[in-house]
C-alpha cells in the first residue's frame, strides 16, 4: 500500500497520453503563449493588489516587495521552464510531481492547484468588479449597495471582520459567467481575445508610468518602509517585523507574500503545454519573457503609485485609477479604468482557462471522474464540463468572499506549488539525467535550491490563518483521495495487475 502511494508515472506514459485521441488542440505559438503569460500576470497585481499591499502592509517599500517576489518567481520560473520542456503535457506542477515524487504528492499538488486557480480567479473577479464600479461611477451610475461587494470584510484598522452592508458582489458573478462562455467556445478564440486585450493594457500600464512620473512627489516616499523591511512569522508568532492588530505580520516581506500571486501567469503557461505547437521550445520562451517583462512593469507602477499618493491615502479597491483622480487627472482615470477592466478580464480568462486543464490531467489518471472532468467537447476540443463547473464555483466564491481574504489564501497555495516544482527539478536531474531537455535551469543546483528557500520564506510571511485554511483544504483533499482517488487510480490498478502477474 505505502509503495503504491509513491508510485511514479513514467514520462513515456505522460507523453503518450498527450498524443492520444482525448487530447487538446495544438495551436499556440511563442508569441501567443507570451501574451497569455502577460495577460495573466499584468492585471490584478498592478490594478488591485498594489493598493491593498501598500496601504496595509508595506507603504512605499512595495517597490522592493515586487522586486523580492519577482526574484523568487524567476527561480521558480526557470524550474518550470525546464519541466515544461521535459514533459509538454497538461497538468503543470501536478504532472511534474507525479513523474518525480509519486502519486500521493501528485494528488496533494493537484488539489493545491485547484485551490490556487479557483481562489485566484475569484480574487481577480472581485478586482474586476471594483474597477467596473469605479468606471461607471464616473458617469454617476451606481449598482445598488446590496449588490456591490461581499457581505463581510476584514478591517485592518480594527483587526476585526465586519459586515459591509451588501448581500453579494453581482458584477463579479456576471463576469465569471461571461468568461466561462468564451472558454467553452475554444482555446484559439480565447487566446485571440487575450492577445488583443494584452496590447491595450500594456499600453495603459506604460501610460501610467510615463504620465504618473510627472506627478510623483518624493516626499510621499518618506518614510520608505513605515512597517519595516521584514514581516516573517512562524505559525502566528511574528519573529521579524511589526504585527498588525489582527496578529498578521507587516513589512516588506509580508507585502511580497501578499502580492505574490500576481505573478502566477507563468505557472498557468505550463498548463497549456499540450496546446503549444512546439512546447519544448515555446513554453520556456513564453514563461521567461512574460515574467521578466511584467516584473519591470510592476516595479515601475509601484514607484509611480506610492510617489503620487501617500500610502495611507491609497484606495484599496481601485488604487491606480483613484491616484490619478486625486492629483486632478479625471480623464486619465477614465482611460486607466478602461485598461484595468480589459486587463483584469484577460487575467480572469487565463486563470479560468488553466483550472479545467489541471482537472483534466487528474481525471486522466482516474483520481476524479473522467467522464465529467475529462470530457472534451467534440467540436471545440475544450474540457467543457469542468470549465462550466469552474465558472460557477469561481462566480459564487467571488460574490461572497472579500478580496483581502482571497488574496492571502491563494498565495500560500502558489508558493507551495513553486517549492514542489523546484524540488521536482532537483530530483529529476539526478534520477533521469538521460532524458532530453531542450531547456535547463542554469547554475544547477543553486537555482532550484534558492527557489525552494525563497518560496518557503514567503510562505512564513503570511498570516497563520492561511496555514490553517491550507491544512483544512489539504485534509479534505486527502479524504477524497483515499475514498475515491486511490481506488480508481490508473497507476494503482497497474500496480495491482503487476503484483498479480508476479
Amino acid at each position: 500500500m505505502a509503495h503504491g502511494l509513491f508510485t511514479k508515472k513514467p514520462l513515456e506514459m505522460l507523453l503518450a497520453e498527450a498524443e492520444g485521441e482525448n487530447r487538446l488542440r495544438r495551436c499556440l505559438g511563442p508569441v501567443t503563449l507570451t501574451a497569455l503569460g502577460v495577460g495573466c500576470i499584468i492585471g490584478t497585481g498592478i490594478f488591485v493588489l498594489t493598493g491593498v499591499a501598500a496601504h496595509d502592509k508595506t507603504g512605499p517599500a512595495l517597490i522592493l516587495s515586487f522586486g523580492v517576489a519577482g526574484m523568487a518567481c524567476i527561480f521558480a520560473a526557470l524550474c518550470y521552464a525546464e519541466f515544461a520542456s521535459l514533459t509538454p503535457v497538461a497538468g503543470s506542477a501536478y504532472t511534474y510531481a507525479y513523474a518525480t515524487l509519486g502519486e500521493l504528492f501528485a494528488w496533494i499538488m493537484g488539489w493545491d492547484l485547484v485551490l490556487e486557480y479557483t481562489v485566484a480567479s475569484s480574487a481577480v473577479a472581485h478586482g474586476w468588479s471594483h474597477y467596473f464600479q469605479n468606471f461607471i461611477g464616473i458617469f454617476n451610475l451606481h449598482i445598488p449597495v446590496a449588490l456591490q461587494r461581499a457581505p463581510f470584510d476584514y478591517f485592518p484598522a480594527t483587526g476585526q471582520i465586519g459586515l459591509t452592508g451588501s448581500v453579494f458582489d453581482l458584477p463579479a458573478l456576471v463576469i465569471a459567467g461571461i468568461v466561462t462562455l468564451l472558454l467553452v467556445k475554444g482555446i484559439k478564440e480565447s487566446a485571440t481575445v487575450n492577445s488583443t486585450i494584452v496590447i491595450i493594457k500594456v499600453a495603459v500600464v506604460i501610460m501610467v508610468i510615463v504620465v504618473g512620473a510627472f506627478y510623483v512627489n518624493p516626499a510621499n516616499w518618506h518614510p520608505f518602509a513605515p512597517f519595516g523591511l521584514s514581516g516573517i512569522s512562524f505559525f502566528g508568532k511574528t519573529v521579524a517585523g511589526q504585527t498588525g492588530l489582527g496578529g498578521e505580520p507587516l513589512g516588506m516581506l509580508a507585502g511580497a507574500a501578499m502580492i505574490f500571486f500576481a505573478y502566477i501567469g507563468f505557472d498557468s503557461l505550463s498548463t497549456h503545454a499540450e496546446e503549444a505547437r512546439n512546447p519544448k521550445r515555446d513554453i520556456p520562451i513564453g514563461i521567461i519573457t512574460s515574467l521578466v517583462l511584467c516584473t519591470v512593469l510592476y516595479i515601475g507602477v509601484s514607484m509611480v503609485l506610492t510617489g503620487m499618493v501617500p500610502y495611507d491615502k491609497i484606495n484599496i479597491d481601485a488604487p491606480v485609477a483613484d491616484a490619478f483622480a486625486q492629483v486632478g487627472l479625471p480623464f486619465v482615470q477614465f482611460i486607466i479604468s478602461i485598461g484595468a477592466i480589459a486587463g483584469i478580464t484577460s487575467v480572469l480568462l487565463v486563470l479560468m482557462l488553466s483550472q479545467p486543464r489541471i482537472l483534466l490531467a487528474i481525471a486522466r489518471d482516474g483520481m476524479i471522474p473522467e467522464k465529467f472532468f475529462g470530457a472534451i467537447h467534440p467540436r471545440f476540443r475544450t474540457p467543457w464540463k469542468s470549465t462550466i463547473l469552474t465558472g460557477a464555483f469561481v462566480g459564487c466564491v467571488a460574490a461572497f468572499l472579500p478580496l483581502r481574504i482571497l488574496a492571502e489564501l491563494v498565495n500560500i497555495g502558489t508558493l507551495l506549488a513553486f517549492a514542489m516544482v523546484c524540488t521536482a527539478v532537483l530530483i529529476m536531474r539526478y534520477k533521469r539525467p538521460d532524458v532530453e531537455r531542450t531547456f535547463k535551469a542554469p547554475l544547477f543546483p543553486l537555482i532550484p535550491i534558492l527557489g525552494i528557500l525563497t518560496s518557503v520564506l514567503l510562505m512564513f510571511s503570511l498570516p497563520v490563518e492561511n496555514w490553517l485554511r491550507l491544512g483544512i483544504w489539504l485534509g479534505i483533499g486527502l479524504i477524497i483521495y483515499f475514498l475515491y482517488g486511490r481506488r480508481h487510480s490508473i497507476m494503482a490498478k497497474l500496480d495491482q495487475d503487476e503484483s498479480v502477474r508476479k
